[in-house]
């Protein structure tokens, strides 16, 4: 009759104090270089020279604000807005969206209107910005933009995901740039320092994870690409 073994003895190698002090040192660097260069790594800042801004509309005024400043610097030809329908804010018709609101706010603040045009994207619960980048695209033909390249202007840690985004949103002959908004609530060089800080950068941290290894919108134009269209 065979005997059936269900354990075996093994040699395990377990680190001796100076080992643990050793890899507790190792973490700490580790984590020290991370903190230091998320920010960095999350707020990106890449303009591929486009000739059109898009800039995301759920801005805060301070962010519309240096928005406005990048336009006139590189010298842009057009700034379209985008965003989804203002929930939330006591006062705004809820026909309102974000898309309209910042364009209003660029008209008022130094953009000629002639310049701006406003595409607005429908309610969804998920990923608003990819649908903004959907919308842009079917609006390109019709505003007479050219897909051939296109600088973002999002807000400091959003600004990698956006841009990975859009690139899914209009292909990869489309040249996507990036610019990044510098937050005022928080130390982009020591986010750790204040709960502000921790907070946005763990949630952006986590949505651009999720978006590459989770989020796959389906073919252009399908159902599963338009699903919050009518």
């Amino acid at each position: 009759m065979t005997k059936v073994v269900l354990f075996r003895q093994r040699q395990v190698w377990m680190p001796t104090i100076s080992g643990w002090l050793l890899l507790l040192l190792i973490g700490i660097v580790t984590s020290i270089l991370m903190a230091n260069n998320l920010y960095a790594f999350l707020a990106q800042n890449q303009p591929v020279g486009a000739r059109v801004l898009v800039v995301e509309g759920w801005l805060a005024p301070e962010e519309l604000d240096q928005a406005i400043a990048a336009f006139n610097k590189e010298k842009y030809e057009r700034i379209v807005t985008t965003g989804g329908p203002v929930s939330g804010w006591p006062g705004i018709n809820r026909d309102t969206d974000y898309a309209k609101l910042a364009a209003d706010y660029l008209a008022h603040h130094g953009i000629q209107s002639d310049l701006i045009a406003a595409v607005p994207a429908p309610r969804s619960a998920q990923e608003r910005t990819f649908l903004s980048a959907v919308m842009f695209r079917e609006s390109a033909q019709r505003l007479g933009i050219a897909l051939d390249a296109v600088d973002i202007f999002s807000s400091g840690p959003h600004a990698r995901r956006t841009r990975l985004l859009y690139q899914m949103a209009l292909g990869q002959k489309v040249r996507v740039g990036i610019l990044a908004a510098r937050p005022d609530d928080f130390d982009p060089e020591a986010w750790w320092r204040t709960s502000a800080g921790v907070e946005q950068m763990l949630f952006q941290s986590f949505g651009f994870v999720w978006v590459k290894c989770c989020f796959w919108p389906g073919p252009p134009g399908s159902k599963q690409e338009l699903w919050a269209v009518n």
